[in-house]
């Protein structure tokens, strides 16, 4: 009886040590991912030269075009195992002129900042001009009417929500007063629609983003005016009610143009059909150079697979890395990948979107079966001492979304750093190199990496 007792307790210990052993052996690998990340990294200067040297790429635009071309040679460069192109057709939208706008009240003309909305419409070959009226949601200016709308401009006053710890919470609260709002003031006779930039700190940068009209109804032009903007609008509209704002854009929609989603890829030794991929969205807004959105996601991504060859690390499965074109106004380079996907039968293990600026990392949000997430979060030891201790349940990404459709056993992951800056540069003129962190956006590629790595090592079955 203790010959057998003695006997287990020595297997307990052997599996006891083995188990030390491997989770010593994997924290060894990410220290030395970290290592590298942190003292040879190539992300920054690429982020620069995005930045600096191409700027701000919508997609359609020859900028987008350049940095297809670029981010190709550069992962060519690197000596990935695979390079390549795959063609998706885009939205055309360009801004024109600067806009202009102005408040007026008797002979009072006070100038706001604004931009367009992405999609939308001019106001035409002059300035539009009338009356203005102030509503906070949708449901208050449908209880308006027709009799109390038609022939004026519709001002959406309805900040983020600052109570929300979550800032994405925050936006996504917000956000149907710039998505619909054109439609459902047009729907009651409305001639225009101003809405308040997502933003949750008061400055003078108005903030674009995407609409959305819908054909059965008349397209109004729809712009959105600075934080400081707003309350100066409306603190005004309290004394005269009758005041004009008059409001001057020249965008329009060209046909669709040819681009490109761009995939490099380290070829699996094991499991090569079983494919992780990391990405970001190569297209960005064009008032400024889109460095936090999404910049640092792109060469954050390439820098994961760029890690792993300077480390001489052979992956077991396929990891790839790839710049999604066209989330900003379309999605249609993650529903491209989700086609082809679909097509060309692939399996997908997990896919990560670094997609919420390059800030300090804090972990990662998950939409998979719980026993995935579960499979993640028994990897919190080895990740929690690089600050990642927020891992579960969560958003993924825009641009990895569409592959639930197609692989509905893939996990698919959000890279999340601290989310408290983001808003204020989020589709504005602000967001440029110079607000980008280098260590910061270091952190992010490595905690990128060292959770790719874990995947690629375990899978998520509990097989090897």
């Amino acid at each position: 009886m203790r010959f057998k007792r003695t006997i287990f307790l020595m297997g307990a210990l052997f599996v006891s040590l083995a188990g030390s052993a491997q989770i010593s052996s994997d924290s060894v690998f990410i220290r030395k991912i970290f290592d590298e990340a942190l003292t040879n990294s190539h992300s920054y200067k690429n982020l620069e030269y995005l930045s600096n040297s191409i700027g701000g790429r919508l997609s359609g635009s020859p900028e987008a075009e350049k940095a297809v071309q670029w981010s190709k040679k550069l992962m060519e460069s690197y000596g990935f195992d695979k390079v390549y192109l795959q063609e998706v057709m885009v939205p055309h939208w360009v801004r024109g002129a600067k806009e202009k706008a102005n408040i007026q009240s008797g002979k009072t003309k006070i100038e706001v900042p604004i931009c367009a909305l992405g999609g939308s419409v001019s106001t035409g070959t002059k300035p539009l001009t009338a009356s203005i009226i102030e509503v906070k949601t949708l449901d208050e200016l449908k209880n308006l009417g027709r009799s109390k709308v038609q022939g004026k401009i519709v001002f959406f006053n309805r900040p983020m929500d600052p109570r929300q710890v979550l800032t994405f919470i925050a936006y996504s609260g917000a956000g149907d007063q710039r998505r619909q709002g054109a439609v459902e003031a047009a729907k009651l006779g409305a001639v225009g629609v101003v809405v308040r930039s997502l933003n949750l700190f008061q400055d003078d940068f108005p903030h674009t983003g995407s609409l959305r009209y819908d054909e059965a109804v008349t397209k109004i032009p729809a712009a959105a005016i600075s934080t400081n903007g707003a309350d100066k609008l409306s603190k005004m509209l309290k004394t005269d009610p009758n005041l004009k704002f008059s409001y001057e854009m020249h965008c329009e929609t060209l046909p669709d143009v040819k681009s490109y989603n761009v995939i490099g890829e380290l070829r699996g030794s094991e499991k090569p059909t079983e494919i992780i991929a990391v990405g970001g969205h190569l297209d960005s807004w064009d008032l400024a150079d889109g460095s936090h959105d999404d910049g640092t996601g792109c060469m954050q991504s390439i820098e994961v697979l760029r890690l792993f060859k300077s480390l001489n690390y052979q992956p077991k499965r396929t990891i790839r890395a790839v710049m999604f074109m066209n989330e900003e106004n379309g999605t249609r380079g993650g529903r491209k990948y989700a086609e082809l996907a679909k097509n060309n039968k692939e399996n997908h293990l997990a896919a990560i979107e670094s997609d919420a600026g390059g800030f300090t990392p804090r972990g990662f949000g998950m939409e998979a079966d719980p026993a995935k997430i579960k499979a993640i979060q028994k990897w919190k030891p080895l990740l929690a001492s690089y600050g990642l201790h927020d891992i579960g349940p969560g958003h993924s990404g825009t641009d990895i979304e569409p592959l639930r459709e197609v692989d509905k056993n893939a996990a698919l992951i959000g890279f999340l750093p601290d989310s408290q800056r983001y808003f204020l540069y989020h589709h504005a003129a602000n967001d440029t190199f110079d607000k980008v962190n280098k260590r910061e956006l270091e952190l992010g590629e490595a905690s990128m990496a060292a959770l790719v790595y874990l995947l690629d090592k375990y899978g998520l079955d509990g097989s090897k």
